[in-house]
């Protein structure tokens, strides 16, 4: 079996390429490294069953031989980085998306789709589910991500019905771990980063926003559960937990062991207030549910970040 990744030198990409390699397959792991790193492969480099090829999924995409799967995961997903890269984030949902869909409908190959709880937007539903369609500014600054995400979901869809492409969506909730990069400007690297090197933690807002958090072994698990599976529709995947921002600081302060001061800046636009998700479906489709709480989640995820701070200073 061969498995197309593309974004798969990122964050949660190089976790599938690992787990895909595990499972059995040939993994071709694609990226233009603009958000990604080959630090997150270099452990597969020489691999047989592995491949790396530098490439922009915004354009026509060629691979020679059979694909089973494909699996897209390549988009800018940190609101630092979709801030910075609006045009590059709208591009690879849309453009990305035709893109891998044409592919495996040439290669008739399972395609599943990494979309984003964002499709909510600032949800008037709490929790939310898969049937809640959202509420989201598509004028905003977080617009390019948000509607990115949506418009891959509908073209998903469409070349599901349409031509019968056998289609998976995974609506991702927030989900951190080894391999997020320091400057990735979402809560739990910045709390960690700044807790670590004795800074401030910055609370945006007045730290009653909630979030959800899934540690990325848990969220992998999910992933493949969803591609084996025979469910087409959005699913979503996440950890129900939900912690407001202010206590969030409060764990991280407990593990590391730091002194930092906790301090408030204005909070950003368009940020949402909540954010957890109804995994109901994930637990009846998928048998699946979160296994690492938060508080193991992030004991395990600060030694990477340790390191990595250790290597930036040598």
């Amino acid at each position: 079996m061969r498995a197309l990744i593309t974004g798969g030198a990122g964050f949660l990409g190089s976790h599938l390429c690992d787990q895909l390699l595990g499972e059995g397959l040939e993994v071709i792991c694609m990226d233009n490294l603009l958000t990604g790193s080959t630090d997150n492969i270099a452990h597969l480099a020489g691999q047989r069953r592995f491949q790396f090829i530098h490439y922009d999924v915004t354009q026509y995409i060629f691979v020679e031989g059979p694909l089973d799967y494909v699996l897209h995961f390549a988009s800018p997903a940190s609101p630092i980085d979709y801030l910075q890269l609006p045009i590059q984030t709208m591009k690879v949902g849309a453009l990305g998306t035709h893109k891998v869909l044409g592919l495996a409908m040439a290669k008739k190959a399972r395609l599943l789709l990494a979309s984003t709880s964002e499709v909510y937007g600032d949800p008037l539903a709490h929790p939310q589910t898969e049937d809640y369609w959202g509420n989201v500014n598509p004028i905003g600054p977080r617009g390019v991500y948000d509607e990115a995400k949506r418009f891959a979901e509908a073209l998903t869809m469409a070349y599901h019905r349409y031509h019968g492409v056998d289609t998976r969506i995974a609506r991702i909730f927030n989900t951190y771990g080894p391999r997020m990069r320091l400057n990735d400007g979402r809560v739990v690297p910045n709390f960690i980063l700044q807790a670590l090197q004795g800074e401030d933690l910055t609370i945006y807002g007045d730290g009653s926003q909630t979030r959800s958090f899934c540690f990325v072994d848990d969220l992998v698990r999910g992933i493949l559960k969803l591609l084996f599976s025979q469910e087409n529709g959005p699913v979503n995947l996440g950890n129900p937990d939900e912690f407001s921002i202010n206590d969030f600081s409060k764990i991280i302060l407990e593990i590391t062991g730091s002194k930092s001061r906790i301090i408030h800046q204005p909070l950003p636009e368009d940020d949402p207030r909540v954010r957890q998700p109804d995994i109901t479906k994930a637990r009846n489709v998928l048998n699946w549910h979160p296994q690492v709480g938060v508080r193991e989640g992030i004991r395990k995820t600060v030694p990477y970040f340790q390191e990595k701070m250790a290597r930036k200073s040598i």
